[in-house]
Formats: C-alpha cells, structure tokens, sequence
C-alpha cells in the first residue's frame, strides 16, 4: 500500500491536513489555509529544486620554466612552519607570521608559477602611519605595540591567492511576506499574506579571491579587499626585490570550497534585491550551476605585523596597494582595572557628597 502524501505548510514547516470545514488544507500550528492545487505545486517545485554543480577547470596554470626561478630562496620558519620565498640578497629575516628567525632552506624549486602579481604601492613607512593611526586613542593597548621597535617589524609580504572566474546560472526561491492591518470599533485585525517568489538567470563572476595561505585567515585577508586589479601585470621576480613571498600551501582544488561559499552569497544577495515591495524576504532555496570555471594565481601585495601578548597572537594586515588596514587590538587589563578602580571611586565620592549635602539639608 502505498505511503500517504504528507505536505508541509510553506509558512511555519509544520505538518498540515485537510480541514473539512474550509475545505482547504490547514496548519494546526500557525491556522494558515491553503488550495490543494496551490500546495502540489509548491511541493511539485520542492523536488524539482536542482541541486548546485560547481566544478572548476584547474589544469591550464603556469609552469616554471628551466632557469626562470634563478636567484629565488626559500626561507623556512622552524617554529610555525612558514615558508617563504625572496630573492638571493635577502638578508637573514625573521618570519612574518610568528616573528621567529627563519633560516635559508637553499633554491626555491617547485610549486605553480603566479600568472599575476600587484606590486606593492604603498612602502613601509606608509604602512607604520597607518598602524599609528589604528593604535590612536587606544588608552588600553598595552605599551609594546606603541613601541617604535614593535612597530619597525612590519613586513611586506606577497600573498598567494587563487582568482576564480566563472559563468553562473543561478535559480532562486524566496519566501516572502506581504501585511495588512485594518480595525473596527472592537479589534485590530492583521493580515499576514506569504508568497513563494522565484528568480533565475545568469551572473558572471572575476576573479573571485581566496588566499592560498593556510597560515592567513580568510575572514583577514577577505577584510582588506578589495584589490584593484587594474593595477595586476604578468607575473616577473623583478617584483619579489626587497619583499618577500608566502609560498602557497592550499592548492587550487583546496580553496574550491571557499570560492563556491563566496559566489553562492554573492548570487543570493544579487537575486535577494531584485525581490522589492514585501514586508520581509527570507531566502529559501537556491542553485548554482556553473560553466567556464577556471583558476588562476596571482600575488598580492600585504604588509603583516604579527606578534604575541599573553600568549594570543594578533595579527594586523594593510592591503599595500590601497592601505586599508584591520587587526584586533588587546586589552592592557592591569591599566583597565586602574582606570575601572579610579572611575569607581570618583563615583563613590560624588555619591558620598550627594548624601552629605542631603543629610545637612
């Protein structure tokens, strides 16, 4: 015998059954009525939603070629692990993701050649300016990240990232709501009227970027976009003189996930303001299909101070080619609670004198 079909109500998800005095279906839970032909469709659509394919092409990316890497070092970090690449007069440096010593690992060999690289626009004084202005008025900030050594650790660094490109076809459903009020001399009446909205069509997408550091968070590097791409050339080491290069260690196929995550919210809000005129709009399913997926590799430039304060590491980036700078700044505790114990006893005083002049009156 064969299962019962059972519907859900559009507006709430709770389940629904026919109701023999409105000869309509009706939610228990939240008394919305509803046609039988109108939820058929509705469920019709339901499992017809198509589910995402996003692949991506990854095989056409630049190779080095015999003698182009020449000149190049890799500089590893023993204590995080980082590693680097710089040209061969480099000086010993210490890392700029942990600030520990690295050491010369020998020729840089290996790994996908960038296609692209934004050279550095702004230099290290720029960047020190810009950290000056992101302590200002920091009361709390504890005095080593004012300190002018502190400060002289900034480092430019090229960062790896993974540009997608794509062609979307994007189907979407949203879940809407329209409301009406009206009264009589007894009540106030409100009407709540849901809509199920659909759109589709295509998007096209450039240059998606997701950093290919396992050892920059995405939400930092994502926090100092956008990057002019204008400004990109083919890729030379001329550009890497005097900076140095975080050797990517999340390949293409690895940074996929986070591309799609990027593109699939891009598309969702794109298609979410095309919904106007209803008093809420709730995205409710939506699929993406895409064709021409391809990745390429480019360096963007990044100036990093990265250092440790009881025993939590903080990270400040500046985007070296438009200088927007973010980064968390901590707490001095010791120099809170005094300003905390001060503004405590300044009130108790002005409280004590209150009461005086009260109690003489």
């Amino acid at each position: 015998m064969a299962g019962l079909q059972e519907y859900k109500c559009p507006c709430c998800g709770g389940a629904i059954a026919f109701d023999s005095t409105a000869q309509k279906m009706k939610c228990p839970y939240c008394d919305s009525e509803f046609e039988m032909e109108a939820l058929a469709s509705y469920d019709n659509e339901l499992k017809n939603q198509q589910e995402d394919q996003m692949d991506w092409e990854l095989s056409d990316n630049a190779q080095w070629q015999d003698g182009e890497a020449n000149g190049l070092k890799t500089y590893v970090c023993e204590s995080c692990g980082g590693e680097m690449i710089a040209d061969e007069n480099t000086a010993a440096t210490s890392c700029p993701f942990c600030g520990n010593p690295v050491v010369v690992m020998g020729q840089f060999s290996g790994a996908l050649k960038p296609d692209y690289v934004i050279p550095f626009k702004l230099d290290k004084k720029a960047a020190k300016e810009a950290l000056h202005r992101h302590y200002g008025g920091k009361r709390f900030l504890p005095k080593v990240f004012q300190d002018q050594n502190h400060i002289d650790e900034v480092k430019g660094v090229y960062v790896p990232f993974w540009l997608f490109n794509a062609d979307a076809a994007v189907n979407a459903r949203f879940k809407t709501t329209r409301i009406q009020t009206w009264s009589d001399s007894d009540y106030y009446y409100t009407k709540t009227s849901y809509y199920a909205v659909t759109r589709g069509g295509s998007i096209g997408f450039e240059r998606v970027p997701v950093d290919g550091s396992s050892k920059m968070a995405d939400d930092l590097m994502e926090s100092i976009e956008p990057f002019d791409f204008s400004e990109a050339v083919d890729f030379q080491t001329a550009y890497l003189a005097g900076y140095l290069a975080d050797k990517y260690d999340v390949d293409a196929a690895q940074s996929m996930e986070r591309a799609n995550e990027r593109i699939k919210k891009s598309a969702e809000q794109n298609f979410r303001q095309t919904v106007q005129g209803y008093a809420s709009v709730i995205p409710e399913a939506m699929s993406v299909q895409l064709q021409n997926g391809k990745a390429k590799y480019a360096l963007y430039p990044v100036w990093l101070l990265n250092t440790t304060w009881e025993g939590k590491q903080y990270t400040f980036a500046m985007n070296g080619q438009t200088g927007k700078m973010v980064g968390d700044l901590p707490l001095d505790k010791g120099a809170y609670r005094k300003w905390l114990f001060g503004l405590w006893a300044a009130a108790s005083a002005v409280v004590f004198g209150i009461s005086y002049l009260l109690w003489m009156l």
